[in-house]
């Protein structure tokens, strides 16, 4: 009962969450099973470390990879490794190369030579070659190399200015991969391409004739190819009818066929090279996909090509589901799945619907009942449109408060991305403390279609930024949440929201908490990576003619106006947003004599990977809140 608790003050109650307990905990990336069926592969993130780790059948857990850091490193990361039958090849974080790994033990081995960034690495099927994507000196390519090393790779497709996830057909003979041009970006426009493979004793396959496009255009965004089990035809997710569906095109007729739920995703952002929500499985005619609605998670059975879509009785509790993968053997299916209540676990499901747990991110030793669980909300924006959120109340056993809780709105970043009810430390570690949480997903933001994504094009710092501080007070007028406490926080994309919030919105929000956030447009553009260097094109406008609108959004040219108290956080090695966007912003800080606080961390790049910055990063940020939201 409530009146059983301890009266304690919002913002000041002991949380089971600490910063220590998220800081030790481990990220599981992605997973994928042999082909053989007799082992699940996945890789872990410890401190900051990719570790590709293996289990066979019931057997303990062993790791496949001590000297090798495995990551790749092309734009932000993902396709890190595959696997095959008695071996992995992962991409080694320090030089960018292949390396072939044993799966049984033994020295691993060099296969690429040390030429620019490898990423999404795919093993045929009789387990000779790789396909992989190479970035070197701005130039992205398609490449092959056979799995020994032994002869000088050879590019197999170019001629674009970006290419991903690279995939063989089952007899071997045929290869399809996604490429895009700038200025798109890969939830813009991507097209799908197939070739057929010359096999040549002795010597690497060649392309035989030109590659075909198969799908997609300058503005339907395709993703995921993969050839059915039966190789007649390619399966992916377009968003060509508004939202990213489970297509399946014919190889032989070329007709397309989706699959589709009303107000469903089917697809993800590719931010990433490895990203994953469709798999493959033994049945030619059934695909398993990741149904999306309003930020939860369900897994589904498709049924290709009529489309019919079954949601599944597995997972349960699981809202928020990544990379699934398939036993072709078994029918097993593997994904990570977590929930607002949960940490990431790596789960095996069997075909009688058994659930085995294989890996825990976390200890899971919080009852779920002291944590919070979100609701979906919507609300209406200035202009009258419709925005979309996630809202926490504060949560404890312990602690009950008269009054109305202070309110920290988390932004994502992207902003071209989603909060999902998923697993979000941060979150929790604010909520069980006694602070609400609203997650918005401004106009802009992925998972409502198509449509709903291109409510930023040029608005970004005037549309996410209404959309933010009209979901606040929309919270506070029907006593949610005290008006008078709220704080405005987010990273990256999201770090440039509450920067242009503080300044064209000086009196809704008591303080702001920016993670790297982008200051400077125009240097974002000249010093940000190829990736994303035309993505203010579509969010801004183009340069030369949009340089007023680039000045008016850059918070560098008028932080000065902050009279709100800011905590700035900073990675010292970010290439993304470099140190100096933050740098800026605190010189005209500290000339108003505006309260602030800035930590920079040595080692870090875009987000923490060391477990030492994540428990430094909590403690601070609560010292903060506590400061200016608690006791101001």
């Amino acid at each position: 009962m409530q009146s059983e608790r301890i009266v304690k003050q919002f913002g000041l109650w002991s949380s089971p969450v600490s910063a220590a307990s998220v800081a030790s905990a481990v990220r599981i990336t992605d997973v994928q099973w042999t082909p053989d069926g007799r082992t699940l592969v996945w890789r872990e993130e410890r401190s900051g470390k990719g570790v590709l780790v293996a289990q066979d059948g019931d057997s303990a857990p062993r790791d496949l990879t001590d000297s090798i850091g495995v990551r790749a490193r092309v734009g932000y990361g993902g396709g890190d490794f595959a696997v095959g039958s008695t071996s992995a090849v992962v991409v080694d974080q320090q030089t960018g190369g292949l390396v072939r790994v044993p799966l049984e033990g033994g020295s691993p081995r060099t296969i690429t030579p040390v030429f620019g960034h490898c990423a999404s690495p795919a093993i045929s099927p009789d387990e000779r070659w790789v396909l992989y994507v190479n970035s070197t000196d701005r130039t992205d390519v398609v490449a092959i190399v056979d799995i020994d090393g032994n002869f000088w790779p050879q590019k197999l497709a170019w001629g674009h200015d970006f290419f991903m996830q690279p995939t063989w057909s089952a007899d071997g003979r045929r290869v399809a991969w996604i490429a895009w041009d700038h200025p798109n970006m890969p939830w813009d426009g991507t097209r799908a391409w197939i070739a057929e493979l010359s096999l040549r004793d002795g010597r690497l396959p060649e392309l035989e004739g030109a590659p075909r496009e198969v799908a997609g255009g300058d503005s339907v965004a395709v993703s995921q190819p993969m050839f059915s089990t039966d190789g007649e035809s390619l399966i992916l997710v377009s968003d060509a009818n508004g939202w990213g569906q489970v297509t399946t095109i014919g190889l032989t007729d070329g007709v397309a066929s989706a699959a589709a739920a009303a107000d469903t995703e089917f697809g993800i952002p590719p931010w990433m090279q490895g990203m994953r929500t469709v798999c493959r499985t033994p049945d030619p005619t059934v695909a398993f996909a990741v149904a999306s609605h309003r930020g939860f998670h369900q897994l589904a059975r498709v049924h290709l090509p009529s489309g019919g879509i079954d949601r599944l009785n597995v997972l349960a509790g699981a809202s928020a589901i990544e990379q699934p993968t398939v036993n072709l053997h078994t029918s097993a299916i593997a994904v990570i799945a977590s929930s607002p209540v949960l940490p990431p676990r790596l789960i095996v499901v069997e075909p009688d619907g058994t659930e085995r747990v294989v890996r825990r991110s976390a200890s899971e030793s919080i009852p779920a009942k002291s944590l919070a669980y979100p609701e979906p909300v919507e609300w209406k924006a200035s202009d009258g449109g419709v925005v979309h959120g996630l809202f926490f109340e504060p949560v404890s056993e312990q602690f009950a408060s008269s009054g109305r809780p202070p309110l920290v709105v988390l932004v994502h970043g992207g902003p071209t991305s989603q909060s999902i009810a998923g697993w979000s430390p941060v979150t929790q570690f604010l909520a069980t403390r006694g602070f609400a949480v609203l997650m918005p997903n401004y106009r802009g933001s992925t998972g409502y279609g198509r449509e709903y994504m291109l409510g930023l094009r040029g608005t970004w710092g005037v549309t996410d930024v209404d959309d933010c501080v009209s979901g606040a007070l929309a919270l506070s007028i029907v006593g949610r949440v005290d008006g008078a406490r709220m704080a405005i926080m987010g990273g990256s994309a999201g770090g440039f929201t509450v920067l242009q919030t503080m300044i064209d919105r000086p009196d809704v929000f008591a303080a702001g908490v920016s993670l790297y956030g982008v200051s400077n447009q125009f240097a974002l553009c000249a010093d940000t990576h190829k990736f994303e260097e035309m993505y203010t094109q579509s969010l801004i406008g183009a340069l030369p003619e949009a340089a007023p609108l680039y000045r008016e959004r850059s918070p560098e040219f008028r932080a000065r106006e902050i009279r709100r108290p800011m905590a700035i956080f900073q990675g010292a090695d970010d290439e993304v947003v470099p140190q100096n966007q933050s740098d800026a912003i605190v010189a005209a800080l500290a000339a108003t004599g505006t309260p602030h606080v800035y930590h920079v961390y040595a080692g870090e790049g875009h987000g923490w990977r060391k477990s030492e910055t994540i428990d430094a990063y909590l403690n601070a940020l609560e010292r903060f809140l506590r400061q200016y939201l608690v006791f101001a």
